[in-house]
């Protein structure tokens, strides 16, 4: 009945003459929810432009400028365009920070990776104490980098340390060294450490990605007669292909820019044996105060990692695309 009398008002409005008032614009929710969004987008944006993007364009500023301590003190910075890049480039010690951080960087990526990976085919078994020794394992990973370092530098100390104690226990005292103050060995120090570091990353990473393995593959390729290495090669490695490739652009993402660890251990020597890249940016702006060359080296330093998160992202893109189209 309602529904019928509401018709008839309407039909005689308009037979009146009369017609409806307009409503105005609708706002329907998209617009409202679409400001919402911003609203809570803007602390993430705004800690985005005051923690990363204003030093990032501040330290693209200083690094073509003539920054020095006294231009802090009082005095405008000289506009020097590339002439801090040139410096650099020219720097020897800056090409041998480069080629101490090539080789830091592969030899702990190449034993993290392959012991990690080891210890992650250990643990897709089951077996008595699985997870109580996984869970000391990731120890070595949740420590603080400072806390490692002060660790190994007390094990590798020539005097006092427990690796020395340990070889002059067992009879070996002729390899009894002097581990983080000779320069043939420094490097090797810091190395072992940043391993023992990293091997649980990549050990857990692992572990997940040999858990998406399906059982059923390796229990079809043991009945047709494939031993363990052969269900290794064919059925697992070709499977973990993409989990390895991002376990080792994410362990170059980290180990290339290690500076603490090595801090605490060396302080980058002895005799700059261990002043990987991280370390001369921060001599030439702390310890010689030359801010636009650390600047320009700085932005030199971020080469590897920038160009290493575009592969890693555009392999991202490619395989959800190929994901998507499956």
């Amino acid at each position: 009945m309602r529904g019928r009398q509401a018709l008839a008002l309407e039909l005689r409005r308009r037979r009146g003459g009369r017609t409806p008032a307009d409503p105005g614009p609708v706002r329907g929710p998209s617009a409202h929810r679409r400001r919402a969004g911003y609203l809570f987008c803007l602390p993430g944006l705004a800690f985005l432009a005051l923690f990363l993007a204003y030093p990032l364009f501040y330290n693209v500023w200083t690094s073509v400028h003539d920054v020095r301590l006294s231009g802090l003190l009082g005095g405008a910075a000289r506009f020097n365009g590339l002439d801090n890049y040139r410096v650099v480039l020219d720097d020897a010690a800056f090409w041998h920070s480069v080629r101490l951080s090539l080789l830091f960087t592969l030899g702990s990526l190449v034993c993290q990776f392959t012991l990690g990976f080891a210890l992650a085919l250990l643990f897709a078994r089951p077996f008595p104490l699985n997870g109580l020794l996984r869970a000391l394992l990731l120890v070595a990973w949740l420590l603080p980098p400072i806390v490692s370092g002060t660790l190994f530098r007390w094990l590798l100390d020539a005097e006092s340390g427990a690796y020395n104690a340990l070889l002059r226990a067992v009879g070996l005292d002729a390899l009894d060294h002097d581990w983080l103050t000779d320069p043939s060995t420094s490097l090797a120090g810091v190395i072992l450490a940043n391993i023992w570091v990293g091997v649980p990353f990549n050990m857990l990473l692992l572990l997940v990605g040999l858990h998406t393995i399906d059982p059923e593959l390796h229990e079809a390729a043991a009945l047709d007669g494939a031993n363990a290495w052969q269900r290794l090669r064919r059925i697992t490695l070709p499977l973990m292909r993409p989990v390895c490739v991002t376990v080792l652009l994410l362990g170059l993402l980290y180990t290339f820019k290690v500076f603490d660890l090595i801090f605490v251990m060396t302080g980058g020597g002895p005799v700059d044996a261990t002043r990987v890249l991280s370390l001369y940016v921060y001599e030439v702006f702390f310890r010689f105060f030359r801010f636009g060359e650390g600047a320009a080296a700085g932005l030199l330093l971020l080469v590897v990692p920038l160009l290493t998160g575009v592969f890693y992202v555009r392999r991202l893109r490619r395989e959800d695309a190929v994901g998507g189209s499956t």
